[in-house]
């Protein structure tokens, strides 16, 4: 019933090691003037790094802070710490730089007056837009908008797009039981204001085992990556559902895989069921369409396909939150184009590589009434100047096609390796350049990940053993050989 199908194009060649001068290397970056290669002066963090790092931590909690870095060096696909250390960055920010560090054109973009002034008069855009703000929503967010959204809202980051999308799904599910309407009762209004029903009715948002969709106070509630970030924060009594947990290879395992889809579907569907006879029926479903910081676990386009139509079934919102998969790692502007579903989502969240947070919805999804969904800024008219640029890059360098190559040649060489290595990485998986494989257990992905930092490379874990791939979007070919020759070389010294 649920054919399964794989989560990874082939690659057409298997990849080579790197080869070309440091010359040729350059020539060829879409970043012009970019370092040929990494260069490691000290150790990582170096000195300088520790020394802000004490002076930081007299300030405010800094345990997460890795290094700190020169940005005035960083270019392209390298980052440069204070310590003169330059990297290969497969990290960029989390997932954030799609055109990796001082892109001419974004800098560019800034400076001209009318952009200064942009930044200068921050406007509260709820309010108070500037003249351009339509134009400027039309030539940028709405001009990769996911086919069949017609509707925006700007935000300032991932988790508040999300927390505010929640809202969106509750108010429409509300809605509907009125007949449509949003002529509140006077018992509505006053049982609101002391928080509870009708004005604040019992709803739930089911979530999946694994999802991160941020670490505000409501979007936690369907946050269930790391203990760390919900210990001691009371949540919701919402239902969680087994996301996919797939076997790989995955051609090898196809009809394994496919009744784990049918088994995920049937207990979305009972978890349902089961809420509503509890009285806190399920508004909304929200899902990743990559696991990402969970331990990027994929999903198969089927199952995608029947989540959506369940949550037809039941009425209930469904949302695709592409805040980190989003704006063309995966080789398309956006990933759940990857799984052919029937319509579009109800409503799709995003941030990182878009520069400004924010979500695409259905008209019916809307709010009837202003205020409802509101901040003083929502959003920042800079980001979107940024996001011009970006666009404008992507569209003429044809940088999704850049990821699709880039991507072949690092699932190739990953896959390579996994044969030469078995007792150290395994499953590898990925879309376009958005790749990920984990090594055997935890303590080797932390010893992976830190000694290609010895060797110039930036990477960053996900899950339990996952090893993360998030380049720019001008990552190419011959970044790509470079980091398989590094990985080699970390795994060959493996003991």
């Amino acid at each position: 019933m649920y054919r399964f199908q794989d989560v990874a194009r082939p690659a057409a060649t298997a990849a080579k090691h790197f080869v070309g001068t440091p010359a040729m290397r350059m020539a060829s970056s879409l970043c012009p003037g970019e370092y040929s290669a990494p260069s490691v002066e000290t150790s990582i963090p170096g000195p300088k790094s520790k020394k802000l790092l004490a002076e930081l931590s007299q300030i405010q909690p800094s345990g997460s802070v890795q290094l700190f870095a020169d940005y005035n060096k960083s270019l392209g696909n390298y980052l440069v710490d204070v310590d003169g250390n330059v990297m290969l960055d497969v990290y960029t920010q989390i997932s954030s730089m799609p055109l990796g560090y001082n892109h001419p054109d974004m800098l560019k973009a800034l400076e001209c007056d009318e952009n200064k002034k942009a930044v200068v008069n921050r406007p509260a855009l709820g309010v108070f837009p500037g003249a351009d703000w339509p134009e400027k929503l039309r030539n940028t967010l709405m001009s990769v908008a996911p086919k069949g959204m017609d509707s925006l809202t700007t935000m300032m980051c991932g988790s508040c797009s999300n927390e505010n999308a929640y809202k969106n799904m509750f108010m429409k599910y509300q809605r509907d039981k009125r007949g449509g309407t949003s002529d509140f009762t006077d018992l509505e209004k006053e049982s609101c204001m002391i928080n509870m029903p009708p004005g604040a009715p019992k709803l739930s948002i089911l979530s999946f085992k694994g999802a991160f969709h941020g670490r505000t106070l409501g979007v936690l509630s369907t946050t269930h990556s790391k203990y760390v970030h919900k210990l001691d924060v009371p949540a919701f009594d919402w239902p969680i559902a087994r996301f996919p947990v797939y076997k790989y290879p995955l051609h090898e395992n196809l009809r394994e895989n496919e009744q784990e889809d049918e088994r995920c579907l049937a207990e979305v569907e009972e978890l349902i069921e089961k809420w509503e006879k509890k009285g806190n029926p399920v508004a909304g479903i929200v899902v990743e369409p990559i696991q990402s910081e969970g331990g990027d676990n994929h999903a198969s386009p089927c199952f995608f396909q029947h989540l959506q139509k369940i949550a037809k079934k039941y009425n209930a919102g469904f949302l695709i939150d592409e805040v980190q998969t989003g704006g063309g790692p995966t080789g398309k502007m956006w990933c759940h184009e990857h799984f052919d579903l029937e319509t579009s989502p109800d409503i799709v969240t995003f941030s990182k590589k878009m520069q400004t947070g924010g979500y695409y919805l259905k008209s019916e999804f809307l709010p009837d009434m202003p205020y409802r969904v509101f901040n003083t800024w929502m959003g920042d008219p800079t980001k979107i100047v940024l996001l011009d640029a970006i666009l404008k890059v992507i569209k003429r360098e044809n940088l999704l096609s850049v990821v699709e190559k880039s991507g072949d040649i690092l699932m190739s060489g990953l896959r390579e390796l996994e044969a030469e290595f078995p007792a150290l990485i395994n499953s590898t998986r990925g879309r376009g350049t958005f790749i990920t494989f984990d090594a055997a257990d935890t303590k080797l992905r932390e010893d992976i990940v830190n000694r290609l930092l010895t060797k110039g490379v930036q990477s960053g874990g996900c899950g339990v053993v996952g090893i993360r791939m998030r380049p720019a979007l001008i990552f190419q070919p011959h970044h790509a050989h470079m980091f398989l020759d590094r990985l080699r070389q970390v795994l060959a010294e493996t003991k």
